[in-house]
Formats: C-alpha cells, sequence, structure tokens
C-alpha cells in the first residue's frame, strides 16, 4: 500500500475486525472484513457498520446562505425545515455535474453539505469562486468523522446507546448535539445502500468510540463492520448513483436519472439550469437502463454496448449481485434503444455477448 495514502480516525480499529484496505480515491479504507456476500446479507437481514470518515463536511453560513445555495444547487434549498435533509446535484453550466451531495439544514442562515471524498478541494474551490453576498464556506472534513449503520436492525441497535428517541427522526430528518453513550453526534436517518439506517457525524474521538461500542451492542444480533464492496453492492442493487459512474462532468442529473433532485421550475436560477432545460425539452440523448445478461459474463464499468455492431453506449456499474448471482449492469445508451427487454450486445474482453435491457431497481425493500 502507497506510504502517502489518506487514512481516516478510525484506520486502526479496522484490525480488530479483520478489515482488509485498499486504495480509495486516495485513502486507505477497508475493502471487506469477512466478505462481500457475507456483509450484503448482513446489511439487508439485520445491520452493518460502515467507515465513511473520508466523506467531506463543508459550511456554508451567513444571511445570503439560503440564496447562494439556490444558486449552486439543483433542488429547492427553500423547501428545507431545519432539522432536516435534502439530496442535491451541483452542476457545471453545461448541465454535467461537480458533484452529488447532501444539504442538511442546521438553523436559518446555516448549511452542512456532505460531499464525495473524492470530490472534497474540487468542490470547496468551486463553491468559494462562486461565493457572492454575506456568505462564509468552511471546509471541516478534517474535524469530522462519519460511520453508517445500515439495515433493518439498526434503529433496535442503536436505540440501546441513547435517550434519544431515534423513531421520531424520519428518512431524510437529523437531530444534532444527540447523546450516544455520552459522546454528542450529529445523528441523520438516512444512508447509501437502499435499507433504513443512520449516519453519526462527529468529532473523531468521539467516532472511534462509537464505532467500537455500535459493534459490541449489535453483536448478539449479528451486526458486522462492512466496507467498502458491500457498500458498492447495497447502493448499486437499490439503484443510487456512484460519482464517476452514473455522473460525471460528462453525465447529466437527467441522463443519471435523478431529475427528482433538479428542480428547473425553482425561481432562482442555477448553474447549469438552462443547458438541464433544453436537455429536457429537446429530448435526453442518453439514459441510464438496467441490464441483465443473457451468455455468461459480467458487466463491468466502461464496457461497450451495441446493438447490430453499432455502439450505443456502455456499462456504468456492473456485477454479479451477491443474493441472488444475477449478472447485471446500468448502461449509459442511446435514448431510442432503452425500451425493456431490447437485446443488445456487450463487449466483454474482446467478445459480444447477449444481453438484454431490464427494469430497475434491483432491488426495494419492503417498508
Amino acid at each position: 500500500m502507497e506510504a502517502n495514502l489518506k487514512r481516516t480516525p478510525l484506520f486502526n480499529e479496522y484490525a480488530k475486525y479483520g478489515g482488509k484496505t485498499i486504495d480509495f480515491g486516495g485513502w486507505e479504507l477497508p475493502v471487506q472484513f469477512s466478505s462481500i456476500k457475507e456483509e450484503h446479507d448482513a446489511v439487508r437481514n439485520r445491520a452493518g457498520l460502515f467507515d465513511v470518515s473520508h466523506m467531506g463536511e463543508i459550511f456554508v453560513e451567513g444571511s445570503d446562505a439560503l440564496n447562494y445555495l439556490q444558486k449552486l444547487l439543483s433542488n429547492d434549498i427553500s423547501k428545507i425545515q431545519i432539522g432536516a435533509a435534502q439530496y442535491n446535484a451541483m452542476c457545471y453550466e453545461n448541465g454535467g455535474v461537480v458533484d452529488d451531495l447532501i444539504v442538511y439544514k442546521l438553523e436559518d442562515n446555516r448549511y452542512l453539505l456532505c460531499v464525495n471524498a473524492a470530490n472534497i478541494e474540487k468542490d470547496y474551490e468551486w463553491m468559494l469562486s462562486h461565493a457572492e453576498g454575506n456568505v462564509t464556506i468552511t471546509n471541516q472534513s478534517n474535524e469530522f468523522a462519519q460511520i453508517a449503520l445500515q439495515g433493518p436492525l439498526a434503529e433496535e441497535v442503536l436505540q440501546t446507546l441513547t435517550e434519544e428517541n431515534l423513531s421520531e427522526i424520519k428518512p431524510f430528518k437529523f437531530r444534532d448535539q444527540v447523546d450516544v453513550a455520552g459522546n454528542k453526534v450529529l445523528v441523520s436517518r438516512s444512508g447509501y445502500t437502499g435499507e433504513d439506517g443512520f449516519e453519526l457525524y462527529g468529532a473523531p474521538t468521539a467516532i472511534v468510540v462509537l464505532w467500537n461500542k455500535i459493534l459490541d451492542a449489535g453483536k448478539d444480533k449479528g451486526v458486522v463492520a462492512a466496507g467498502l464492496g458491500a457498500r458498492d453492492t447495497l447502493r448499486f442493487e437499490a439503484g443510487l448513483p456512484l460519482y464517476g459512474q452514473e455522473l460525471s462532468q460528462d453525465i447529466t442529473p437527467l441522463e443519471a436519472g435523478i431529475g427528482f433532485a433538479v428542480k428547473l421550475q425553482k425561481e432562482s436560477d442555477f448553474i447549469g439550469k438552462t443547458a438541464l432545460q433544453s436537455q429536457k425539452e429537446a429530448g435526453l440523448p442518453r439514459k441510464i437502463v438496467g441490464v441483465e445478461m443473457i451468455d455468461k459474463g459480467i458487466p463491468r464499468h466502461g464496457y461497450k454496448v451495441f446493438i447490430d455492431d453499432v455502439e450505443i453506449g456502455e456499462i456504468t456499474t456492473g456485477t454479479q449481485l451477491p443474493s441472488t448471482k444475477r449478472n447485471v449492469g446500468y448502461a449509459l445508451i442511446d435514448s431510442k434503444f432503452t425500451e425493456l427487454d431490447t437485446e443488445l450486445d456487450i463487449e466483454v474482453r474482446n467478445k459480444k455477448l447477449k444481453a438484454k435491457i431490464v427494469a430497475t431497481p434491483f432491488y426495494k425493500r419492503s417498508k
């Protein structure tokens, strides 16, 4: 492993639980603790705990914070109540994506943005370069650590460590300064797995303590430490996009299927709105669809997709689903060919293999 990789405050805890680390965007992070399949199954049926301390935390405050964020982001920030969170895209003028992120409204004129780890510096510079009015933007990523407890038993396990009534925190809501096992943290009911669960933000020392306390509290219920491998298969199965794959500076939020986070009708113009409006009016040139292999093979990121020997797009993410063993992927392809059951070819190691378009997401939890 390269010596100059960044490490989260939880790095020294990984070995206790059998963590195997990899280089993930310049961070030395656990890809798995037991196995990707075991961790995937644990999150779907019980709960798993993820270290997501590599994610970035950028604060925006000041009397013009709302106006600034309305200009910067695709969703309608004026709709967020204090104590609520909202999913957003931050776009370039051409409609491509700088990053996708979550906005938390801490109080009037004070917001927390949780951004993707690989994009922290880029996002921060972009935000500073577009600042106007009375607004202060501070990158406090190094002052925070973050863990995510995900799965059907998440509430039950976390509730044993706090007096706060967690059932009152609804999805995409949060509470700040919650006492969890004697540590004050922000507790948000959100996640990136398609399951119920919580994300805990706090000082690095507090999060290290809570990592061990939560795993200890959930031990008898089969709660496990989970790595990036399961995080990716879980989010993929649930149809949640990954920046750099389903979203990028070349793929717009409309093409990626997150149009619900793009409010073209909101009063204030936002960066990229004109391009996205034009794209919507003209009809999307490309769309992301689900594909399933007919021939034996696994579709992987970057593999080309063809119809009648004409290239129509490429795979953004693909894998064999741990639970059902289906060989599936997401493909960004020409909109003309996106009907369900359309047969197409995917080039796997210089061989064209048959696949077909299928419904997504590949997994949806029963409420």
